[in-house]
């Protein structure tokens, strides 16, 4: 792998308005933040606002030194005027509907799509490519999209390439049966739940592959010290079943003196395979807790106390030592 991520990214979704409106001075707390705390890995995508998020993420980066950091965005979809409903709102981020996503995994697509990319970041290139999401098109994506991004790398317009998705199943055959650098698992490998330790982790070890964990609070459910009624999961609200699990789980940090943010950024950092973790943030303020939570200490005593209730997966690595180990 040609790059060198940052323990912790930032995710900058809410740039792009996620569901609700993210002020101009929001957006530049939490990257100035983000930067002062030693974050040098920003993720970004076109569907993130319909551009907005990049535009933002571009402008706020522009006085900084190009070598100094690590940009990712997605291709797969891309966006195209949409005069029919420029009256509408987008129904997850607060952005008019002037343009629409359409999904395009072709050569074509996948290369017009990185150079519309460039031109709302201001930047002449990107570090790392995901293909986004591409759930409905797995066979498109082995066939054309992929090695259309392997191309590009090969041209020296990106230096790596990989996927983005919230399932293992796709991400883990992508590794397997093509030369991807990173993958970005989002949700499916958290404090919550560990399904990634069946399929992908493995291979992605396997093939020397990186992993990068996004949707480490699953979506919100780990985000605070107690999960409150009505706390999201998978961008819904939780299932009752979930939500008992997340408060047992709390009850555990509780009782070893840290919170469910803290354990939930100290457990992923754990597994060899995990080369970083995104986290999404709005301003200033949460940034600075993000960061106040990776740098906390987890007593080693929790992980034993998880894994006897069966809140953990025994299988899964924990942390060997108090001390967090992140430096940022």
């Amino acid at each position: 792998m040609t790059v060198n991520l940052s323990p912790l990214g930032l995710g900058t979704s809410q740039l792009g308005n996620l569901y609700r409106v993210t002020t101009d001075a929001e957006a530049a707390g939490a990257v100035g933040t983000a930067w002062d705390g030693g974050v040098r890995y920003f993720d970004t995508a076109p569907a993130y606002g319909r551009g907005l998020s990049e535009r933002r993420l571009g402008e706020l980066l522009a006085e900084r030194p190009r070598d100094e950091y690590v940009l990712s965005t997605k291709v797969g979809r891309r966006l195209v005027p949409s005069p029919e409903t420029a009256d509408e709102r987008d129904p997850m981020f607060d952005v008019p509907a002037d343009l629409r996503l359409e999904d395009d995994l072709s050569r074509d697509g996948i290369r017009r799509s990185l150079h519309e990319s460039l031109d709302r970041l201001g930047l002449d290139r990107v570090d790392v490519l995901y293909l986004h999401d591409p759930d409905d098109h797995e066979e498109q994506a082995l066939t054309t999209a992929i090695p259309a991004m392997i191309e590009l790398r090969e041209e020296g317009l990106v230096r790596a390439v990989g996927a983005g998705m919230n399932q293992t199943a796709m991400l883990t055959r992508f590794v397997e049966e093509t030369d991807i650098d990173l993958v970005l698992c989002a949700g499916r490998y958290t404090l919550l739940e560990q399904g990634a330790l069946a399929d992908l982790l493995p291979a992605a070890l396997a093939h020397d592959v990186g992993v990068v964990i996004g949707g480490v609070f699953n979506s919100g459910l780990l985000a605070r010290p107690r999960p409150p009624e009505g706390a999201l999961y998978n961008y819904s609200e939780a299932p009752a079943p979930l939500l008992e699990r997340a408060r047992k789980i709390a009850d555990a940090c509780e009782r070893h003196g840290v919170t469910l943010p803290d354990a939930a950024l100290a457990f992923v950092r754990a597994h060899p395979a995990v080369v970083s973790t995104v986290v999404g943030a709005r301003g200033a303020d949460q940034v600075s807790a993000f960061l106040e939570a990776a740098r906390t200490p987890v007593p080693v005593e929790l992980w034993a106390e998880l894994r006897e209730a069966w809140l953990l997966d025994p299988m899964a690595p924990v942390p060997h030592a108090s001390l967090p180990d992140i430096s940022i």
